[in-house]
């Protein structure tokens, strides 16, 4: 299929008048000519690389948690109407019986998703602090545990794409250098101070799960996890995660952050619970009550339980915030799919990648959604 007359923002990022060629499954031209057989003419929309969230409870009613296939098609179905083309189902503090419950059901349900595909799990909690556990539930936190991982990471084909520690831990340096070459393993939920998040970094960290949420902050003399994010992002590959909801985050500290890490180190994720998408009310999030009102997610003692957003419109707002077009797309695009080591399938348009694409017209609104090559939703 020719995707012709559209301007195309390519691998290096920049828009170019050009015609995109899939094949199958993947792109095939980038630059290609007026080629026989079927052609879609885009003439007054930008194609772009499709969104990937990787972090992303639930939606639509459902949750990751739920244990269902119903619930996995579901949250697929709805990202795709936000332009999101993959994402990584995330998983709450649990027993290890139940975690590898919930992970069986996201393994066997791959392959077969009516919307976004499922680039695999993001493992957040148990190996958390505490004094730091915001929405997750106390009553199943525990020291990091690497016998543990291996066994779920097994237990469901290997498919766990991040995984959070609290690096003050005992047992974290062992966990974080037996495991970070499975998958990336990423600062969370902690109670580290700056030397301890930068020793983390040492061991193989190369992540941080909700930068600035559910760690200590930046401050002159305590530069905190964050001021770590900042500091070590000139030296190595790590990728940090946002909430661009405007509520998690200032949009002021926003764009401190966005300019601190650069863009090829930002990942814009929703952190979405199933009350996404849906009506204000009382849900459930990880065993626990969550109340939504006006969008927000609270439990009863004020303490803020994941999102109500989504990409596309985290990917708004921060454009609206000041945040430049560029950084803005690879914080929703190719920073997430190498933050979880998928850049050499998808993320960004290029030859021999999936086209996982979406369309957008003149006034920003979308018009195509192409999964792994097949036009998935089109008005």
């Amino acid at each position: 299929m020719l995707l012709k007359n559209a301007v195309v923002y390519r691998d290096d990022f920049a828009p170019a008048e050009v015609n995109l060629e899939v094949t199958g499954e993947r792109i095939s031209s980038v630059d290609a000519g007026d080629a026989a057989g079927e052609a879609l003419d885009l003439a007054g929309c930008t194609l772009l690389p499709g969104f990937i969230d990787i972090h992303v409870h639930g939606c639509a009613g459902y949750d990751m948690g739920d244990g269902t296939p119903e619930a996995l098609r579901a949250m697929s179905d709805h990202l795709l109407h936000k332009g999101i083309t993959s994402f990584c189902p995330t998983s709450m503090t649990l027993g290890a019986d139940t975690l590898a419950r919930l992970f069986a059901n996201v393994a066997a349900c791959m392959g077969g998703e009516p919307g976004a595909y499922i680039q695999g799990i993001n493992m957040e909690g148990p190996y958390i602090a505490p004094s730091k556990k915001g929405a997750q539930n106390a009553a199943f936190i525990r020291r990091p545990d690497k016998d543990e991982f291996r066994r779920l990471y097994d237990g469901c084909g290997g498919i766990i794409r991040v995984v959070d520690i609290a690096p003050e831990e005992e047992g974290a340096e062992a966990f974080i250098r037996e495991v970070q070459p499975y998958c990336p393993v990423s600062i969370a939920h902690t109670a580290a101070n700056y030397e301890q998040a930068m020793q983390a970094i040492e061991w193989g960290a190369r992540h941080f799960t909700h930068l600035f949420n559910a760690m200590n902050g930046l401050s002159h003399r305590a530069p905190g996890v964050v001021g770590a994010a900042f500091d070590a992002v000139t030296g190595c590959d790590l990728h940090a995660e946002l909430i661009c909801d405007g509520f998690h985050i200032h949009p002021a500290a926003l764009r401190i952050a966005f300019r601190a890490l650069g863009e090829d180190h930002t990942v814009i994720v929703s952190d979405a619970m199933c009350a996404a998408g849906a009506a204000d009310g009382e849900y459930a999030l990880g065993g626990q009550t969550v109340t939504v009102k006006d969008g927000k997610a609270l439990l009863a003692d004020g303490t803020i339980a994941a999102s109500t957003t989504n990409l596309w419109d985290e990917f708004q707002n921060v454009l609206r915030f000041g945040i430049p077009f560029r950084q803005a797309l690879k914080s929703v695009t190719i920073n997430p799919a190498r933050a979880i080591r998928a850049d050499r399938d998808t993320g960004s348009l290029a030859v021999g990648k999936y086209a996982d694409l979406i369309a957008v017209d003149g006034d920003g609104r979308l018009r195509l959604v192409m999964v792994k090559g097949r036009i998935k939703l089109r008005s």
